[in-house]
């Protein structure tokens, strides 16, 4: 009798290991200023960029930036370092002037963080101008700082002497810990530069102008 009750233990034990049909869900993929993005139509993955901040807009959604000419409405967003988790957000606005796309996330599948590499965000800042130093974090250089030569053309941008390269773009441009602008191209050669960047108190005003995603937008 105690043979039969010990077996019938035993196969209950090895059904419940088994795991037949209890699901896990993925855990949350971490996104901040400076993570590498993979952008395309969901399907196919066309190119890389980088995420400029993450937090939340008035309306409480998760949303991030990047630069415009990474993608328009619709473009989808994945990790870059976790492609297998999939599409975590999709691109719901653009301003192709000032180079902008507001991306809003799955927040269930999204943990959003203020620290990616060297780079730390706590808050968005008014431009600097020289000699401050400033510093960027993107997928393609990491972590390049370089003299601020200010707003050179008085058109909105703060320019640089940062390093970026291709895969840069949308990167954020930081102070200290204070974002000042997005990284969205460089003249003449790469990391000769001058580095051009959209100032973000710029972006952000443009952002409440329109409404919707994104207005109200306070990093994490």
């Amino acid at each position: 009798m105690f043979k039969r009750v010990a077996m019938a233990i035993v196969a209950g034990v090895a059904l419940l290991a088994g795991g037949t049909g209890v699901a896990v869900a993925a855990p949350p993929v971490p996104l901040g200023g400076g993570s590498g993005i993979t952008l395309g139509n969901g399907a196919e993955d066309l190119f890389d960029c980088t995420l400029a901040t993450i937090g939340n807009d008035r309306a409480g959604r998760l949303v991030g930036f990047t630069a415009g000419h990474c993608g328009g409405p619709g473009t989808t967003v994945k990790s870059e370092m976790d492609l297998g988790a999939g599409v975590l957000g999709r691109i719901v606005g653009t301003n192709e002037v000032l180079d902008y796309s507001v991306i809003e996330f799955d927040r269930g599948r999204v943990a959003p963080v203020n620290r990616v590499g060297n780079v730390i965000i706590t808050g968005v800042g008014t431009p600097v101008g020289f000699p401050n130093v400033a510093c960027k974090e993107g997928r393609t250089t990491g972590n390049t700082c370089g003299v601020v030569w200010g707003d050179v053309f008085n058109s909105q941008e703060t320019w640089t002497q940062v390093c970026v390269v291709e895969g840069d773009s949308g990167a954020p441009l930081v102070v200290g810990t204070t974002l000042v602008a997005m990284v969205n191209a460089y003249l003449l050669t790469p990391c000769i530069g001058p580095e051009v960047g959209t100032n973000f108190v710029t972006i952000l005003g443009d952002v409440d102008a329109r409404g919707g995603v994104g207005a109200g937008y306070r990093p994490i």
